[in-house]
């Protein structure tokens, strides 16, 4: 895809393709990591990374327990 470079007070900019911020969820304010590689530049939207109390804060209250849930073996890296 070519784009074309405007000037934006002392740097220069590019657009970004509507299909790129649709695809990754961007928006006004979001950050973006550039990687300078020679003559290459590349953009990479970072991961969000989760933190278990955040996302039991966001759980509701008085969930039904599950019978025998907590005598299930472990089928993954639950341990780990």
């Amino acid at each position: 895809m070519l784009q074309t470079l405007r000037r934006a007070g002392g740097s220069l900019v590019m657009t970004i393709p509507k299909a790129f911020i649709e695809q990754n969820h961007l928006q006004e304010g979001a950050q973006v990591e550039l990687q300078l590689e020679g003559a290459r530049l590349t953009v990479e939207v970072p991961r969000r990374r989760y933190k278990l109390d955040d996302l039991l804060a966001e759980m509701p209250r008085n969930l039904p327990r599950v019978k025998g849930w907590d005598e299930m073996s472990a089928v993954g890296r639950e341990i780990a």
